[in-house]
């Protein structure tokens, strides 16, 4: 398992602090920034993943919950009838997120918004976010990361006209938050209110032969 490198930098800040504050302080003085330091570490963790190779299988973008699953009647990078699935992310869970699909991003818009909890129904509509829409020659899919009441920070790696493997590194957000994947309406969703994911690995639909 690695450490994502915008990691390091909280990791190393929180372990200069301890450092000064055992030294000039107290010992006792540095266990609370060196708590923050390992938690540092265990956020910004990027474990490896199995990435199923069949084309027609579509992978989950984070970890966490599966908040709920909704119907749409449209989508502005799919444009057709299609389903939601909002998957909730907590401060414990990996916050690094991957593509559902090989493909080529087509469309990217970022949002300014607010800074709601995360688990709150309206945050897709409210919040501040980064939207991408991923093409290949089977599908259309649009992945969103919205931020949270913690998360005042969404990171992103990659540009228009990019091309993405499926399970591919992508962003992250820090600190708790929700990531949204919106399915055409030729896709089986697989999972419901509830299930626990992880990103890459865990199955959540599949294209209808």
């Amino acid at each position: 398992m690695s450490i994502i490198k915008e990691g390091f930098y909280f990791a190393g800040v929180a372990l200069l602090i301890a450092l000064f504050f055992g030294v000039v302080i107290s010992p006792y003085a540095a266990i609370l920034p060196a708590v923050i330091a390992c938690y540092c570490i265990y956020f910004f963790r990027n474990p490896e993943r199995k990435i199923p190779a069949d084309e027609n299988l579509i992978v989950s973008p984070a970890d966490g919950t599966v908040q709920d699953v909704v119907e749409l009647d449209s989508d502005e990078f799919i444009k057709s009838h299609c389903r939601k699935v909002i998957i909730f992310l907590s401060v414990f869970d990996v916050h690094v997120n991957r593509s559902p699909i090989a493909g080529e991003i087509k469309i990217q818009k970022y949002i300014c918004g607010r800074f709601r909890p995360a688990y709150k129904d309206s945050v897709g509509f409210e919040n501040e976010r980064h939207l991408i829409g991923i093409e290949n020659e089977k599908i259309r899919v649009t992945v969103t990361q919205v931020a949270g009441i913690l998360a005042r920070r969404i990171v992103s790696w990659v540009t228009l006209d990019d091309k993405l493997e499926k399970g591919e590194l992508y962003g992250l957000i820090r600190f708790g938050s929700c990531t949204e994947i919106v399915l055409p309406e030729n896709v089986e969703v697989l999972v419901k209110k509830g299930d626990k994911v992880r990103g890459g690995e865990s199955i959540i639909g599949k294209i209808k032969s």
